[in-house]
């Protein structure tokens, strides 16, 4: 059986031309998911895959940007498909999974991605290693400095002349530009609010 699947984007509003391009191509049933190609969720896709679960079924899309969202993405799907020995079909540009092309080039773009992968891993591993040498460490830097601390300490512990406390912890932090929880970290957990 073959399943078409396509994608428009917000922008490009007419899924017809995809559709009638894969009923063209003798798909047995068609979805097509309206959303950016960077989302999540595609509930067509799913459908699709769903609907392509047999050995010897057929994916079709009309261009690969259609089907993956990144190359880590059209590999998984690739991997996906492959288990269930179900083959991918690329109308423009000529893939085919059931063909010893259409495997090899879905081989490479694997192998792309692994080494695409492993370069990111190593540049943020050396990246560390340099801000280490540097003396910085990771993470946020604090909202507060030492100064700034001490003056919310005071700030808090500051009553008027009927013992209530003169500042409250909302105050405080619109003092500072922060949120309470930022005041209340700083406080300790003997704050009262």
């Amino acid at each position: 059986m073959r399943i078409g699947y396509g994608r428009v984007s917000t922008r490009d509003q007419h899924p017809e031309a995809q559709h009638d391009v894969l009923t063209a191509a003798g798909c047995d049933e068609v979805f097509v998911d309206k959303a950016s190609g960077t989302l999540a969720r595609r509930p067509e896709l799913e459908k699709a895959l769903l609907a392509a679960n047999r050995t010897g079924d057929q994916l079709v899309v009309t261009k690969l940007d259609r089907l993956g969202r990144s190359l880590e993405h059209l590999i998984e799907l690739s991997n996906q498909l492959q288990a269930k020995h179900v083959d991918l079909v690329v109308l423009n540009q000529g893939i085919d999974t059931s063909t010893a092309i259409g495997r090899i080039f879905f081989q490479i773009l694997g192998s792309i991605a692994e080494f695409e992968h492993a370069l990111m891993s190593e540049r943020t591993i050396d990246g560390l290693s340099a801000a280490r040498a540097r003396g910085r460490t990771g993470g946020q830097k604090p909202k507060l400095g030492p100064r700034q601390v001490k003056l919310t300490r005071q700030m808090y512990d500051e009553t008027d002349d009927d013992g209530k406390r003169r500042y409250t912890v909302a105050q405080i932090a619109a003092e500072f530009g922060v949120t309470r929880p930022t005041i209340y970290r700083h406080l300790g957990s003997n704050a009262d609010s």
